[in-house]
């Protein structure tokens, strides 16, 4: 895991040890419903640990943090899980800060000798890194899941079109060819590893990222986990389009803590997370209301957040009317279940040769890659039928 020492690293490490050692349900895991059953699916118990991170720690230190502060786990769980958790950390290395924006760089606080000066060299690292947890593990297979803070946008180039135009930048002087979550993705397509990018920021979504996948014969998948107000967006604003209600506007207001929240307090980093919050209305809607969406950090909340949204729409006889709702929910542990299901269905699709975008992913995404669908019952159809095809040719 890219971030792993962050609240839904350290949450999935915890859950995936709880989970292997029998002492809690896989309750909020997609994969573990019976749909899923007719997949040959890894067990939690099957996977080992790893990853990057830019701050030195430990999974034990996050989920003490978590559960001093957001009142979530016990201290019994986390001490029966300690062993495993213990373990997992030890395979944990630096990363790197390269066009990750100054809000994040700041977090960081590796050795001046750790901090990556071009992509190349954070690139050749990194698969060091990759090759040597496989080996020491003797590990089958290796998944790679970006759940790191969100990067400021990212404006691609000339030299993101084409991977002959984008390898020979990693070279160059001058501001990096790549973000840092587009640094780890290369790292990990190149060696035809499996990629998934849960957060908002660039990752593997580049035409030339997407050549190499297909030359690596890599599965991958993105951008940003759906989790709380987008989701509830997506199952929502359907109704509105298959009643013919003309939603007029839809805010959303957004309030959370932890570090997540003190990363998105930066305009810079918040402009990318907004823009994949806001993308699916107009696409569902099939017309485009007046939208707004805020995001605000509350150092009280740690790693709770809660989102209100007003929808005003107009009915039969032009008769104006609104609908509203709150969602309040712990930030990691709404997400730290998604990223294991990701996990087991990005390694299940490089076991039957699937390369390329995992298009079947959409339904766990804000910003789905390769997908323009937004509806949530639609998505999940796309991952039911990949469910039904690849459960009869096991």
């Amino acid at each position: 895991m890219i971030g792993a020492f962050g609240g839904v690293g350290g949450t999935a490490a915890l859950g995936l040890a709880a989970i292997a050692r029998g002492l809690m349900p896989p309750t909020g895991m997609v994969t573990a419903s019976p749909r899923f059953d007719s997949l040959d699916l890894d067990r939690p118990a099957d996977f080992v640990v790893g990853g990057h991170d830019i701050r030195a720690g430990t999974f034990i230190r996050t989920l003490g943090e978590l559960h001093s502060g957001s009142h979530i786990f016990t201290s019994e769980l986390i001490e029966a899980c300690s062993p495993d958790l213990e373990k997992w950390a030890r395979n944990v290395r630096p990363g790197t800060v390269l066009q990750t924006g100054p809000t994040i760089a700041a977090m960081a606080d590796l050795p001046e000798t750790l901090r990556i000066r071009s992509p190349r060299e954070a690139i050749e690292r990194i698969q060091s890194d990759l090759h040597s947890f496989r080996e020491q593990q003797k590990l089958d297979q290796v998944v790679v899941l970006n759940v790191a803070s969100t990067e400021p946008p990212f404006e691609p180039g000339t030299d993101h079109a084409h991977l002959n135009r984008l390898a020979p930048a990693l070279d160059r002087a001058g501001p990096p060819a790549l973000p840092a979550s587009g640094i780890y993705a290369y790292a990990a397509i190149d060696l035809g590893l499996p990629y998934v990018n849960f957060t908002p920021s660039l990752g593997a979504s580049l035409p030339a990222l997407l050549e190499l996948a297909s030359e690596r014969r890599a599965p991958i998948g993105g951008k940003d986990g759906k989790t709380g107000e987008t989701l509830v967006k997506s199952v929502l604003a359907p109704m509105f389009a298959a009643r013919n209600l003309n939603v007029l506007s839809w805010v959303g207001h957004n309030i959370l803590g932890g570090r997540d929240g003190q990363v998105l307090n930066d305009p810079r980093n918040k402009e990318s997370k907004i823009k994949s919050k806001d993308a699916a209305l107009q696409q569902i809607l099939g017309n485009k209301p007046r939208t707004h969406v805020s995001i605000e950090y509350v150092q009280s909340l740690d790693d709770w957040k809660t989102a209100w949204d007003h929808i005003h729409f107009e009915g039969f006889l032009g008769v104006k009317m609104a609908l509203q709702f709150t969602w309040q929910g712990c930030d990691s542990i709404l997400a730290a279940p998604l990223v294991l299901d990701l996990a087991r269905l990005a390694l299940l699709a490089q076991r039957r040769g699937e390369s390329g975008v995992m298009r079947h992913l959409a339904c766990f995404f804000k910003s789905p890659m390769g997908v323009e669908e937004h509806d949530f019952s639609k998505q999940f159809a796309l991952l039911e039928e990949y469910v039904r095809e690849a459960g009869v040719k096991q």
